[in-house]
């Protein structure tokens, strides 16, 4: 798999990456085993960065790429962590000490001295706006915790925000349910030199095109207990999109499909061959899955008409789900 500049770090990523909220175990059961399982095959594949945060399952995630990395010396990956969600979701708990705090507990969870790139998880707008965010995380740069930061956002005015302020990366949601960020931010980001991670890129499994109207979620599933804003940004899950309109976009979007090529390895190929993303993150639970999220990358170089799905994209975007998700986010 090719590679692309990781902002002006001097480091390059996959343009799929892997996604490892599932790893923590907050999606349902996944077993250390089964984790290691998915890193294997990524990183067979090509895939160059794992994505992470110090709150999947409470920082399992991070420890469980922390052990897998450790036996593997001169590799080349890079982790991606985030920080910022083991407090609310106040101005005044993003401090210095609590990100000093936050970063110590990942680089122990991740077995290093110095984090290849943290992420603020999410914050509110007036974190992402404010200069003195940006100072405290210099000041990890310069004492050597960390080696870049973004910020992870839920709207697209976070994103221009954080753009404005010369993070390395800005991880957005972008996929054919939400097509936002083509207006604005990934113009804006290609033209300042920061990243785009694509994140929730098959809209938490919708756009896998194995769901149907009767398939069910484990109680502990955020597809189950977050569908409505319960637990937090209804974005998060299904993007957004009520379940059923989402499962009658995805059999339009399926059926415009060649034979052979399904919707999730297209759904990947599109986000990642877009203008301004650098790397899409999507999620994997067993050994399938991340082997299908890497062979995405294949349709990018191949006969698959991205054009073609790009215009089926944007007009089931346009007539079933623009009015009730594009101003929202």
């Amino acid at each position: 798999m090719h590679q692309r500049p990781l902002g002006r770090t001097g480091r390059s990523v996959s343009p799929i990456g892997l996604g490892t909220w599932q790893l923590g175990a907050d999606w349902g059961d996944v077993s250390e085993a089964d984790a290691h399982a998915v890193l294997e095959a990524s990183a067979a594949h090509g895939v160059t960065l794992f994505d992470t945060a110090d709150v999947y399952g409470d920082g399992r995630s991070e420890s469980i790429i922390g052990g897998f990395l450790a036996q593997r010396p001169g590799h080349d990956i890079v982790v991606a962590t985030k920080m910022g969600r083991r407090m609310p979701q106040e101005p005044e708990n993003y401090s210095p000490e609590n990100f000093r705090a936050w970063t110590d507990r990942s680089r122990g969870n991740l077995g290093v001295d110095t984090l290849d790139l943290v992420q603020l998880h999410c914050p509110p707008s007036a974190v992402i706006e404010s200069d003195a965010t940006y100072e405290a995380l210099d000041a990890l740069v310069s004492d050597g915790a960390i080696a870049a930061y973004g910020v992870s956002v839920e709207t697209c005015d976070q994103a221009l925000a954080a753009i404005a302020h010369g993070v390395t990366n800005v991880q957005i949601i972008f996929n054919p349910f939400r097509l936002k960020p083509l207006d604005e931010v990934l113009p804006a980001a290609d033209k300042a030199g920061v990243s785009i991670f694509a994140r929730v890129p098959l809209a938490s499994g919708l756009l896998s095109g194995r769901y149907t109207a009767s398939t069910t979620f484990a109680a502990n599933d955020h597809r189950t207990y977050n569908r409505h804003g319960e637990a937090f940004d209804r974005g998060e899950t299904f993007s957004g999109v009520d379940y059923q309109t989402g499962l009658d976009a995805v059999a339009e979007l399926s059926a415009a499909l060649p034979d052979g090529v399904s919707l999730p390895a297209a759904t990947l190929a599109w986000i990642a061959s877009r203008p301004g993303v650098t790397t899409v993150i999507p999620g994997a639970r067993n050994i399938a899955q991340a082997q299908s999220n890497a062979d995405a990358a294949a349709l990018m170089d191949g006969d698959f008409d991205l054009a073609a799905f790009d215009a089926v994209i944007h007009d089931v975007y346009d007539r079933r789900l623009r009015e009730s998700v594009h101003s929202h986010w």
